[in-house]
């Protein structure tokens, strides 16, 4: 069973995951920010952090729970349909799309998606990090959590490769720095 005083390992990764998708999102939001109010962004930046979405918390995170955790919570009665994985679910998709918009859209558009996106993205991670993390916890065996933790190791590398969290979280770092020095 889970362990009440620490953080199971693979949740503990995706809550920290989250903790890095806020920083990025408060940048995402200055930039809608500026759109909205049509004065000049810094669009490299801003094409970036949608690729930093799109990369790191869709491809990368959404795919660690959609194919590891979500169907090791189903194996323990957790269920798909009606309960809290299909709330997850359909958020992830609702990201995505807010992600195509932004990624494509006129500036407005781009602005609207950038705080729909931002409304979505905090409520998911209250949800996942006060519900579903913590049925996770309670569930799955300490055995289970670190093969779903190696099975995140190996999606990682396949999906974005080695070395590049690291190169993602730099250049966020950096991004963070030229905002505070405006």
């Amino acid at each position: 069973m889970g362990n009440d005083t620490h953080p199971a390992p693979a949740t503990a990764i995706l809550r920290h995951e989250h903790e890095v998708f806020l920083r990025a999102l408060e940048l995402l939001e200055r930039l809608g920010q500026g759109l909205d109010g049509g004065r000049p962004v810094d669009r490299e930046a801003l094409a970036w952090l949608i690729d930093f979405f799109r990369t790191f918390a869709d491809r990368c995170h959404h795919s660690k729970e959609e194919q590891h955790l979500f169907p090791a919570l189903e194996r323990h009665g957790v269920p798909r349909e009606g309960g809290p994985l299909g709330v997850m679910l359909h958020e992830h998709e609702t990201g995505r799309g807010l992600l195509r918009v932004m990624a494509e859209g006129a500036d407005r558009e781009v602005a609207e998606a950038i705080r729909a996106y931002g409304s979505l993205l905090r409520a998911h991670i209250y949800k996942e990090n006060e519900i579903l993390f913590p049925i996770a916890e309670q569930v799955l065996a300490e055995e289970e959590q670190r093969a779903i933790v190696q099975a995140f190791d190996a999606l990682e590398q396949a999906v974005v490769g080695p070395g590049i969290h690291e190169q993602l979280l730099a250049k966020l770092a950096e991004l963070e720095g030229v905002e505070k020095g405006m």
